[in-house]
């Protein structure tokens, strides 16, 4: 990757429906330069998709957190036991004082507590914190 893909990934994020010739434009290359980085960038996983950003009111799942979990023994038991839950919408493992970062999203605090609660079971699972995403800002 070099500067003209991270400047055409930055207007993607702004606009992924903006047309290839706008992009062109604003990045001051041909059309054709920008399919291709497009595609490259498809290709190599660098860009997994496009996506539809709606407001936190329009969104079905309007309770979000993050939750920091220690594990005790097999981590990847846990990661493999969390992936099993349709509230938990990414996993990432981390260093430090937690082994791993659950994004989680429900319609309903009611949910949300089961699920909190489901984790808290699952076994490896050693102690757990978990924080509100109360809004989104954007980068």
């Amino acid at each position: 990757m070099d500067a003209l893909d991270t400047r055409l990934i930055g207007l993607l994020r702004e606009n992924a429906r903006e047309s290839v010739a706008s992009l062109a434009k604003q990045l001051r290359v041909s059309r054709g330069t920008v399919q291709n980085r497009i595609d490259k960038l498809l290709a190599t996983r660098v860009l997994l998709g496009f996506t539809v950003r709606t407001t936190p009111e329009a969104a079905s799942h309007r309770v979000r957190a993050v939750t920091m979990i220690r594990t005790e023994g097999d981590a990847d038991a846990v990661l493999k036991a969390l992936r099993g839950y349709p509230e938990v919408r990414a996993l990432h493992t981390t260093n430090g004082r937690w082994d791993i970062v659950a994004e989680l999203a429900t319609d309903t605090l009611p949910q949300f507590d089961e699920v909190l609660r489901q984790i808290g079971k699952v076994r490896g699972v050693a102690n757990s914190e978990t924080s509100l995403l109360l809004s989104t800002h954007k980068l």
